[in-house]
């Protein structure tokens, strides 16, 4: 582990890389492990870990979502949500019906060792995206969201500032239609944010319609735009309890994206 010159605790990452390809290792043709990118930082090699899992497809053409997590590295509760996602779909793969999930859980890797939001070049990478960014994690996400053109995105963060679960939809109605439903299913597990203003915007029971510019997003000309959905979860709480919620909400979301496929094709 490189020494770090802060006061703020560093984190073991080779630890999660290490449960998340155990589970790798149990999968079989479930779970695959792979590599989205590596980068160079102090003559030192990381990686963006890829993981993809394949629910029962029974013929039927795969529905590819993204679901990532870690971009800032001091909220590991999402990275935590993701392997405990894993794990239970490998316990109960049909939980994954039609869908070929893609799994980012650490794409802040050296934020993630220094428990800082910003990499270690201290820029924060939810406000790079889709700007001609020069920084190696920004440009290897970028990569797989073009090469995988998603059907939907999800991104789990945590605040330090909320008092509750919330989520942003961007002011597009399929977004909000799948946050509330995730956002009723974690609520079970820890109270929903219901003030007025959320982290500088307006906000109804716990759903935010604005966003900051540069987040995590599909590429502005991909058409049609997948659903986008942030969800996130309050910092200060047990890191077991947000990753717990935050698993919910990722089945909730893709349970109810199911229903409106099948409605859409009038199953």
């Amino acid at each position: 582990m490189v020494q770090l010159l802060t006061t703020v605790p560093a984190r073991n990452l080779n630890h999660l890389l290490d449960r998340l390809d155990a589970l790798v290792g149990q999968g079989g043709p479930l779970l695959r492990g792979k590599s989205a990118g590596e980068f160079l930082h102090a003559e030192r090699r990381y990686e963006i870990p890829h993981y993809v899992f394949s629910g029962p497809l029974e013929g039927q053409t795969p529905i590819r979502l993204g679901l990532f997590a870690g971009l800032h590295g001091d909220e590991p509760a999402g990275s935590d949500a993701l392997l405990l996602f894993l794990t239970e779909l490998l316990r109960n793969p049909s939980r994954a019906h039609g869908y070929e999930l893609h799994i980012y859980p650490v794409t802040n890797p050296t934020g993630y060792e220094d428990n800082t939001r910003q990499n270690r070049s201290g820029k924060d990478l939810n406000r790079e995206f889709w700007r001609d960014s020069a920084e190696p994690e920004v440009r290897i996400l970028e990569a797989e969201l073009q090469a995988n053109r998603f059907f939907g995105i999800i991104s789990l963060h945590a605040d330090d500032t909320c008092t509750g679960l919330y989520g942003y939809a961007h002011d597009r109605l399929l977004n909000e239609a799948l946050l509330r439903p995730a956002l009723a299913a974690s609520e079970r597990i820890l109270p929903r944010d219901q003030r007025p203003m959320i982290d500088g915007f307006s906000a109804a029971e716990g759903i935010i319609n604005q966003c900051f510019s540069g987040v995590l997003a599909a590429p502005p000309e991909q058409r049609p735009q997948p659903f986008d959905v942030i969800f996130e979860t309050p910092a200060l709480e047990p890191l077991d309890v947000q990753a717990q919620a935050a698993a919910v909400a990722v089945q909730a979301i893709l349970d109810e994206y199911r229903s409106f496929i099948a409605q859409g094709q009038d199953l």
